[in-house]
């Protein structure tokens, strides 16, 4: 196992890979149907969905950030994230994660909301959401809707997530 990530923005040549990583990391297609789903849509930003490489150029984990709003304020969700189960817990996914954050925040944007288990996001800087006035549509556990401002002179908006149309939320 290889503690030297290498992380970058996803080719289309990436694709295929990238849909066998997220089917590998969950129970279901339906996290790898979501990121076919998202690459079709309008909330797809280029340079925003990130692999994580071995040294051998092999991919073993993938970050996906796509457009969502907070309220009427332009954020971004992270989700899903995935990473092939032999690699899990190497350090893949978060390399991932920190990857598409800073290319979050070269690219300017501002806000990043995510669901999650909220013993994992923390360590990126996510807090829990609603406290900031920050709600989704659907019940999910308090502690994990989490939201995340990356850049300290725009504080977090309040209002309710709105999600792309394939998260059918």
């Amino acid at each position: 196992m290889s503690n030297t990530w290498i992380t970058r923005a996803e080719t289309s040549a990436d694709t295929p890979d990238v849909r066998a990583i997220v089917v590998a990391a969950f129970d279901t297609p339906a996290e790898a149907d979501l990121v076919d789903a998202l690459r079709a849509d309008t909330a797809w930003i280029d340079g925003l969905s990130i692999v994580t490489t071995d040294p051998d150029g092999r991919l073993v984990g993938h970050a996906l950030l796509t457009r969502c709003h907070i309220g009427d304020t332009p954020a971004l969700c992270l989700a899903p994230v995935a990473v092939l189960p032999e690699y899990q817990k190497t350090g893949a996914g978060t390399a991932a994660i920190r990857a598409a954050l800073d290319a979050a925040r070269n690219k300017g944007e501002r806000y990043v909301t995510v669901l999650g288990h909220p013993a994992y996001y923390p360590r990126f800087g996510f807090t829990r959401a609603s406290a900031y006035g920050i709600g989704i549509s659907v019940d999910v556990p308090d502690e994990a809707m989490m939201a995340l401002a990356l850049d300290t002179d725009h504080p977090l908006p309040a209002g309710t997530v709105r999600y792309a149309a394939p998260f059918g939320i």
